[in-house]
């Protein structure tokens, strides 16, 4: 089951580097304008954060859900290819690829804490910074067009489907086996825990200029494609290597483990605020997605884990209000930022993780 999962990680993450580093810049090549774009990347977010909601009203995030779930993943990337050409139909199949990217993680996540553990989760999960890096790497070397990056897309998609079948239909037959009781929804309430919720909201919320717009922007000020992928890249390694020797922070104070990566993702913005055209300094603010990302991501999944009985619906409610709610957010403010206000971008994204920080620092005591 871990070599499973590292390959699933892989694949995803390789699908999730496709769509924010190149499908922004595929649709800037093929005339969107930056509201345009900022609109179609908040609509997977939205979804991520309403999906969740249902789970609350009697829909389980089982077995038929995340195959279902697969499914919906592959034909929205599919579509992309007869809809790219109008807003539209774009904007839908952004929808549907998101409603079926926003079910997976949260079913396998809980699959590698349960099996793996907080403390070693990181050497399973830096597969995926892998396969980001790797397919970045790679698709910049290609992408002479937009019919090549909508080909990896649909590559990335459906191999990712293949082993989440097959992870899939694993966990359904170990709870079969073991008779697995269905999770208590009434032990889960996200308001008794009201700043550590709005943090992570905050946090996603950061990185919305970072996500949508760091490819145009950097380009946008001189910096060549090749070098933006290699800034990318660059941040990836460092997150690997903090998923790789994350272990021993975690058994310190998670909670303040939390507000210091949203200091330090707020210090991170700034320096891309400033300095967008300095090479030197834009790779020391990816230096920071070590803490801003790996180290931020772990604890968070890890306190949910251990602080709501409801695993997979705290997982989901995280990836939800977060990468869902945030996601919109940032993505919509960085589209209305960059078209009106381009020189406020990143300090937009500054002022949001500051909040988190705040947000995060009543509940330091508590761990």
């Amino acid at each position: 089951m871990p070599f499973a999962i590292s390959a699933f990680y892989f694949f995803y993450f390789a699908l999730i580097g496709v769509h924010i580093i190149f499908v922004p810049k595929i649709l800037s090549m093929v005339g969107y304008s930056s509201i345009d774009i900022g609109i179609i990347f908040a609509s997977a977010p939205l979804v991520r954060f309403v999906v969740p909601f249902l789970f609350l009203k009697g829909f389980k995030l089982d077995h038929k859900a995340f195959v279902a779930a697969l499914v919906l993943m592959i034909l929205g990337a599919i579509a992309f290819y007869p809809s790219l050409a109008s807003f539209w139909p774009l904007l839908v199949s952004n929808i549907v690829f998101g409603i079926g990217i926003s079910l997976l993680l949260p079913y396998i996540e809980v699959i590698a804490l349960e099996r793996i553990g907080k403390e070693s989760y990181g050497k399973i999960r830096l597969f995926g910074s892998l396969g980001f890096i790797a397919v970045a790497l790679v698709l910049v070397r290609y992408l002479e067009q937009p019919k090549i990056g909508i080909d990896f897309l649909i590559a990335m998609a459906l191999a990712t489907s293949i082993l989440g079948a097959f992870i899939g239909s694993l966990e359904n037959k170990k709870n079969a086996a073991t008779h697995a009781i269905t999770e208590n929804i009434q032990t889960f309430n996200p308001l008794a825990h009201l700043g550590l919720w709005i943090g992570f909201l905050l946090m996603q919320v950061s990185f919305g200029p970072f996500y949508n717009f760091f490819t145009i922007y950097a380009t946008d000020h001189g910096v060549s494609l090749d070098m933006t992928v290699w800034l990318w890249s660059f941040g990836v390694i460092v997150e690997i290597l903090m998923f790789y020797f994350q272990g021993p922070l975690l058994r310190t104070n998670l909670y303040r483990l939390l507000q210091l990566t949203a200091f330090f993702t707020a210090f991170r913005w700034l320096i891309v605020a400033i300095f967008p055209d300095n090479i030197t300094l834009l790779f020391a603010s990816q230096s920071l997605h070590a803490l801003s990302f790996a180290l931020f991501h772990t604890v968070a999944i890890s306190i949910l884990f251990s602080l709501y009985r409801s695993k997979r619906l705290a997982q989901q409610f995280f990836f939800g209000i977060s990468y869902g709610l945030g996601g919109f957010i940032g993505a919509l403010g960085a589209g209305i930022l960059y078209q009106y206000a381009p020189d406020w971008l990143f300090f937009g994204g500054a002022i949001a993780a500051l909040g988190a920080a705040i947000a995060f620092r009543g509940n330091i005591t508590k761990s």
